[in-house]
């Protein structure tokens, strides 16, 4: 599964990062977690607000740090 973390390197992008790790940990979910830095690329995914998570091309979360259980539902662990 292809994560991408779109974002300029900030905390918030930092956190967004982690929690996707931790949910991933959790399920024993194979992630390959990408951060999109160029404001283009992001652009392209259509991502205008940052941080920002594009799960396997479908954007699920813009302009916030998402919850683990909401990465974890996005994961395929949603209970």
């Amino acid at each position: 599964m292809k994560i991408q973390i779109c974002g300029p390197g900030c905390a918030n992008c930092d956190k967004a990062a982690k929690v996707v790790e931790e949910a991933a940990a959790v399920l024993g979910v194979e992630v390959e977690i990408d951060k999109v830095t160029d404001f283009a690329d992001m652009a392209r995914l259509g991502v205008l607000s940052t941080p920002a998570v594009v799960v396997d091309g479908e954007v699920k979360c813009v302009g916030k740090v998402p919850g683990r259980a909401e990465v974890e539902s996005w994961l395929g662990g949603g209970r």
